[in-house]
């Protein structure tokens, strides 16, 4: 009677109703076979009750099994080897059942009638998922690609790829529609996977997306070497389609579902360079033990943080004045288990007998000082607070360094105090002569500053200005059409920081070999059509001419550094200018004085002439 009600229960879902239907003829249906096959052979094999019953019980115990082991409320959509086993579990039950009743009863059966059946029923509940679950598939393309959902090209036809389709097939919230895969393998075009067919290598990606009329694609091809992602990646940047980015391998290793996953491209993916890779072997062991400070753990200080830790370092001591940026750090490497190790103090490197008492705290080995105001126009808006940030926070730096017997000091340094024509450039100059000039009379501390181009997702960065302009329906803001600058990652900056300070001496300017430098009128049009959208006739650009202090080309090296190479192909090093000690003391000392009193004409001309190549503009 339980049975029965389960089995009303159930046929009140239509689709469970007829799969049962189906299931009961099927198993029905191989009974008699079994029957008429076993007969054959053994033409006694059931002598105790009719024929009829002979072949209608063991479909019925079946069924009756099938419902204990709950396959029923299984959605075949979502059918695993879990499922299918579930199957076999139910059939066999059924089976032992009988054989149980058979021998209570009086033996009727041929053992040779289970060793057929048992086979012949799971072959037969197993198949009719299976053409269910084509079926399935098959109408849920169909209906996609009639509905409203947004079309939808797969590039990569492989694992990943193949389950990015089964989620848009499984997921009636997913509004993707599954028009074809992309994949370099030749012998996969034409091939179907769940009725989705297989179009051909990927530098046909315009051409299907053309025809298809797709508007977006999503890269599904997370191990795939980088050079080669970034080629298919341009190729796709030229359809004007959103292009999705499923993660790397290892990112997606604790993830049940795909699609979730998939993020917005990077925009450093199409900029026209590979990624440079340091070898952490050769920075890591100079950490080890090590108490390190980083000052101002923004984008390029939290990188550093996150970097040293993994070094078995004594102790780290994160110094910042903004609590907001300190706050997320801290929190951050104290969900991953670092809280016994690190200090986070709130100061500003401008206040010296603050940063003393830190370093009589502390005593650190390491010092990476990243604390700077970056913000080229409001820095010229306001130089005195260039100079007492920049200029005299380092200086506080660097001779506390000194006279705390810090074994290095590493300076985060840019490419804009290369022939500055800013002030922002004129003042981190200066902070790579401090260095410079440190290095000179210091017998116990190495110094050395690390110069390099513009950092992408950096606070004040140009990246994220884009991102939020088209997000908000443009325009998209460029100063000049021909302005161009030269590129790198955070984890590119902050291992070129690292790896300068492991080989520094003392003295030295470290540069980063960046590549060509890339158009800013390119890289906005690039982002423009990664989120869809045609540069110029749907997304307007606007070009609102250089702002104050800004120059069209930046400048890795000044000319009278030369390069020279190191064991690193990607690192060179400036050669060191000579510092008047007695002259520089004395721009020092005034150019503080002019700030204290918040003289900001007067900073600029001290300014021109600690620094002859500073052409302000």
């Amino acid at each position: 009677m339980r049975a029965l009600l389960r089995v009303l229960k159930y046929i009140k879902h239509l689709h469970i109703g007829i799969l049962f239907m189906a299931d009961a003829l099927l198993l029905f249906t191989a009974s008699l076979f079994t029957h008429v096959i076993v007969s054959s052979v053994v033409p006694s094999h059931s002598t105790t009750v009719s024929t009829a019953v002979a072949t209608v019980l063991p479909a019925v115990f079946c069924l009756i099994g099938l419902l204990i082991f709950k396959v029923y409320k299984i959605m075949i959509k979502h059918l695993s080897s879990f499922g299918f086993l579930r199957c076999i579990l139910g059939i066999v039950f059924g089976s032992v059942i009988m054989v149980a009743l058979e021998a209570f009863a009086g033996n009727y059966h041929h053992r040779l009638f289970y060793v057929v059946y048992c086979p012949l029923a799971v072959v037969c509940i197993a198949g009719v998922r299976v053409v269910f679950s084509i079926a399935q598939y098959r109408l849920k393309v169909v209906s996609l690609k009639s509905s409203t959902a947004v079309p939808t090209l797969i590039v990569g036809a492989g694992y990943a790829g193949t389950n990015v389709l089964r989620e848009m097939l499984m997921s009636d919230a997913v509004n993707y529609a599954p028009v074809g895969f992309v994949d370099d393998n030749p012998a996969l075009t034409g091939m179907e996977i769940d009725g989705v067919r297989v179009l051909g290598p990927s530098i046909l990606i315009p051409e299907f997306c053309r025809k298809l009329g797709v508007k977006v694609i999503l890269f599904a091809i997370p191990s795939c070497p980088e050079d080669r992602k970034k080629n298919i990646l341009r190729i796709c940047a030229q359809t004007g389609c959103e292009v999705k980015v499923i993660p790397s391998v290892l990112d997606l290793a604790s993830q049940v579902k795909f699609l979730p996953q998939a993020t917005s491209i990077n925009v450093e993916d199409v900029l026209g360079r590979s990624v440079v890779h340091m070898d952490e072997s050769d920075f890591l062991p100079f950490l080890r033990d090590k108490v390190v400070m980083v000052t101002g753990v923004g984008s390029i200080g939290s990188e550093i943080c996150r970097q040293v830790i993994k070094a078995n370092i004594k102790q780290l001591l994160m110094v910042d004045i903004y609590e907001n940026n300190a706050y997320e750090i801290q929190q951050e490497l104290i969900s991953d288990g670092h809280g016994d190790i690190i200090s986070t103090e709130i100061a500003s490197v401008r206040d010296y007998p603050k940063m003393k008492c830190l370093f009589e705290k502390y005593k650190p080995d390491l010092v990476f000082h990243a604390a700077a105001h970056k913000h080229v126009p409001l820095m010229e808006t306001n130089p005195e607070e260039a100079v007492k940030n920049n200029i005299l926070g380092t200086y506080n730096v660097a001779r506390l360094c000194e006279e705390f017997g810090t074994q290095k000091m590493v300076l985060i340094s840019t490419d804009k105090a290369v022939n500055p024509t800013n002030v922002m450039g004129a003042s981190k100059r200066c902070c790579e002569m401090t260095m410079q000039y440190m290095a000179q009379r210091s017998k116990s501390t190495e110094f050395v500053a690390v110069r390099f181009g513009n950092v992408l997702g950096s606070n004040g960065s140009v990246i994220p200005l884009f991102v939020k302009q088209i997000e908000h329906g443009g325009p998209v803001t460029v100063t000049h059409p021909d302005i161009i600058r030269y590129f790198m990652t955070i984890p590119e900056a902050v291992s070129l920081v690292l790896e300068a300070g492991a080989m520094a001496k003392g003295g030295e300017i470290f540069v980063l070999d960046m590549g060509e430098p890339f158009k800013i009128t390119t890289l906005a049009e690039n982002i423009i059509k990664l989120y869809g959208y045609k540069p110029y006739d749907e997304m307007p650009i606007k070009f609102i001419g250089l702002r104050p202090g800004e120059k069209l080309f930046e400048e890795l090296l000044m000319s009278e550094e030369g390069l020279k190479s190191t064991a690193n192909k990607s690192i060179f090093i400036g050669n060191q200018i000579s510092i008047d000690e007695k002259v520089f003391e004395a721009q020092i000392e005034k150019i503080a004085e002019t700030a204290a009193n918040n003289d900001g004409k007067s900073v600029v001309e001290i300014l021109k002439e600690m620094v002859p190549t500073f052409n302000h503009q």
